[in-house]
């Protein structure tokens, strides 16, 4: 089959590969029909993600049809289309049991690895590296799922691929990260970050009856999809202080809840981007903490931070005597994607969302290094691409 395979920072390559196959009774092989490239698989492009190795497939956003069933998945049929949720998670551990499904104790065969950097290990993840999993993706033509009793759901014939392959990730991410914030009636939410991740938590925000939006980036197609679809209010970075100007727009209070929908990657205008910048580049920081700091000063007095940006390692100069003395609340994490599922495709069913208002781009797989071109160095007003196999 044909697979996007990395090779290395800015290295992506379609390749063939072997056919997968059945490994487990509870396995599954899904004939990929629509998958997609994550602002997180940008992390893996840009070569900061480690324990990847050269063949890898990348890709944990992806949706098809069952084709191929291991003798202990009873809840699925060949022919269902079904979409796969980025955890693997086993279903029956206790971090399973509690909707915590990204915990997931039984899914990580690495786990070893993880534990040596995080002192335990998460789920494992498609197409994220060997530290979470080292999973085959599904920027692919098939895929195996492992755990496919658990992991897959199945999707009524009524809506487009391009309506659900987005409840994979980004459409839960950007819900739970606005469910992580505590919204109450009236409430005024910041997000860094207008991206796919951050359109979705804008409009989760609503969903979840914040008041007021505030969305910030410097990318002006990003701001204008915030603002015209989405009814946020935007700030751009590059033209104004963005502390000041929430402090202004809050009557000096500050917004109540902030969302880091950007990550480790961050950037900004002043010295200490290029500050990161030097120390991410020698390995003596891993991640760009600059939104995390950002958002540490601007947050009023007890209010609330959720991160849902990916981060993998150390963080420097963090305004922690901020957050203390603030008393301010933490939540972050990868997805819970299972949790979030039904109530989801209600609302896509319902028509209170459409999801595939963030794609740019439909490419055939064959084009996936183009893809990864354009939506890392924003070229082409790129926000989403979405990939055919």
């Amino acid at each position: 089959m044909k697979a996007v395979c990395w090779n290395g920072a800015n290295d992506m390559r379609v390749e063939t590969v072997p056919d997968p196959k059945i490994l487990n009774p509870r396995d599954a092989i899904v004939k990929i029909t629509t998958t997609a490239i994550c602002g997180s698989d940008l992390h893996i492009y840009n070569g900061y993600v480690p324990t990847m190795e050269k063949g890898d497939i990348m890709g944990h956003e992806f949706m098809g049809e069952v084709i191929e069933l291991g003798s202990g998945v009873k809840n699925l049929k060949k022919g269902d289309r079904v979409i796969v949720p980025f955890p693997i998670s086993c279903g029956h551990c206790n971090f399973c049991q509690q909707d915590l499904w990204s915990l997931c104790d039984n899914s990580n065969p690495n786990a070893w690895l993880a534990e040596k950097l995080m002192g335990y290990s998460p789920s494992g993840l498609f197409g994220y590296s060997h530290m979470l999993g080292g999973y085959a993706g599904g920027q692919a033509e098939y895929a195996r799922v492992p755990f496919a009793d658990v992991g897959l759901f199945k999707i009524p014939d009524t809506l487009t691929d391009e309506q659900v392959l987005f409840l994979t990730d980004i459409f839960p991410t950007g819900y739970m990260a606005a469910e992580n914030c505590n919204i109450e009636p009236g409430d005024t939410v910041a997000i860094w970050g207008c991206g796919p991740v951050g359109q979705f938590a804008i409009q989760s925000a609503y969903l979840l009856g914040a008041e007021r939006v505030i969305a910030i980036d410097r990318i002006p197609e990003r701001l204008q999809l915030a603002e015209k679809y989405s009814n946020a209010e935007t700030l751009n970075y590059e033209k104004i202080d963005v502390g000041e100007a929430l402090k202004e727009m809050t009557g000096g209070r500050g917004p109540d809840a902030s969302i880091d929908a950007v990550g480790m990657e961050a950037h900004s205008m002043d010295l200490q981007y290029l500050y990161d910048q030097a120390k991410q580049a020698v390995r003596l920081e891993t991640d760009r903490p600059i939104v995390l700091r950002q958002m540490m000063v601007a947050s009023r007095k007890g209010g609330h931070l959720s991160i849902p940006g990916a981060y993998v390692g150390f963080i420097d100069k963090v305004p922690m005597g901020a957050a203390m003395n603030k008393a301010l609340t933490f939540k972050m994490g990868q997805t819970h994607v299972h949790k979030y599922l039904p109530k989801l495709l209600d609302y896509i069913q319902g028509g209170k969302i459409d999801p595939s208002f963030v794609i740019t781009h439909t490419l055939p797989l064959e084009q996936a290094p183009h893809g990864y071109e354009i939506f890392n160095q924003r070229k082409d007003n790129c926000i989403k691409v979405v990939l055919k196999p």
